[in-house]
């Protein structure tokens, strides 16, 4: 009798446990910029966060937002609370790469996934927590420089913002022209918070490339855009990186915008794809349920990026539960052994195949170049 009991008391327990379990809460911790010069790569990133499912294999999510306000102190500030406090089990974020740059110390220190909203290329030996869901600038360089061979184009001008992003802009596409024979012959730099670029503007022109790469995003590369195209440079040989592939772009820079080029990922024009692309479905899904809640024409690639986190977490959390317990270290370096076992991941943006040396993970094919046609985008074939 009293063994009967125990066996019941036991079974009980573990319903219990079981019940607990499919409870769980994983809680993600998100740091974006909401205000400040990059407002304009946060705020549709939390748009995209908005898109996610309440839970994941069965566990809740409970996804904390704060604002990092374009700031790195704030952005690490709000990292070591999402670890000390929050006891997060992923860290998403930031939008703005000089900050997820600053917050990716924090998530090695604290042995907790950071999943990077900014292609951010971080120093040997850094960044073993850090994944990142935008293509690393390598990638998206290839579709520019393979229509400059195309094109027939020698030299080129660099402008670009004076942070790691210009920076690793600069970086991947001297080695990548380089490759291709194209010179470099003149490189100009700006800050973010810049309203001309006039002198810059003026040196890039006198240097007479066959075509200028500005490195900006938002917004706020139609600024520099528009202050070489008033300096007399053709609109049709400017090009711009993935983190102008926006709308705000065309809406902001108007007729200066037209002709030029743009390196992107595939979302943006996902219903322009060949139905052989491996992104296509996943972009068109992207489009309709971003667009039916913010409008048509609103889709952009930094809401897709945060769209294809939970791409990603749907299929590395259910590994990493079959080791661990959401809340605990056993279950933060279960999710980043996940994701660099998890194999060819096609997202909205590309298609994902991290490893333990490669946090980028996208595959060369990745980019597509797109050319601003009458206040909309068009897909350019760059073979």
């Amino acid at each position: 009798m009293n063994v009967r009991i125990l066996a019941a008391a036991a079974t009980a327990f573990a319903t219990v446990f079981v019940s607990a379990h499919a409870l769980a809460d994983i809680t993600i911790g998100v740091s974006i910029p909401l205000t400040g010069p990059t407002s304009a790569l946060g705020i549709p990133s939390k748009n995209g966060i908005a898109l996610w499912p309440t839970s994941i294999a069965g566990q809740k999510l409970n996804v904390i937002i704060l604002d990092d306000a374009t700031d790195p102190t704030i952005g690490v500030k709000n990292a070591r609370r999402f670890i000390t406090e929050d006891k997060v089990d992923v860290i998403i974020g930031s939008a703005a790469t000089p900050i997820a740059a600053a917050m990716s110390d924090v998530a090695a220190e604290g042995q907790t996934v950071q999943l990077m909203l900014s292609p951010v290329n971080l120093p040997e030996g850094k960044g073993a927590w850090s994944f990142r869901m935008p293509q690393s600038t390598a990638v998206m360089a290839i579709p520019i420089v393979e229509h400059w061979k195309k094109m027939g184009v020698k030299t080129y001008g660099f402008l670009g913002y004076a942070d790691a992003y210009g920076e690793a802009w600069l970086k991947d596409m001297s080695v990548a022209a380089d490759k291709a024979g194209i010179k470099l012959v003149a490189t100009e730099r700006f800050a973010r918070i810049d309203t001309s670029v006039t002198g810059q503007a003026l040196k890039l022109v006198s240097a007479n490339p066959d075509a200028i790469l500005i490195a900006a995003s938002g917004s706020g590369a139609a600024m520099p855009h528009k202050g070489l195209v008033e300096r007399g440079y053709a609109k049709t040989k400017l090009y711009q990186t993935h983190g102008a592939a926006t709308m705000d772009l065309i809406r902001v820079g108007g007729a200066d915008v037209e002709g030029s080029y743009v390196s992107s990922g595939p979302a943006v024009v996902a219903d322009k794809l060949p139905d052989s692309n491996a992104s296509k479905a996943l972009g068109m899904r992207y489009i309709s349920e971003y667009e039916k809640v913010y409008g048509k024409g609103s889709a952009n690639q930094f809401a897709a990026h945060a769209f294809d986190v939970v791409i990603v977490l749907e299929k590395a959390i259910p590994m990493a539960l079959k080791k661990a317990q959401p809340g605990t270290p056993a279950f933060r370096a279960a999710l980043k052994d996940a994701l660099e076992t998890m194999g060819r991941t096609p997202v909205s943006q590309g298609v994902l195949n991290y490893t333990a040396t490669d946090h980028f993970g996208y595959t060369p094919e990745t980019g597509v170049l797109l050319a601003i046609d009458k206040g909309d985008w068009k897909l350019v074939p760059t073979k």
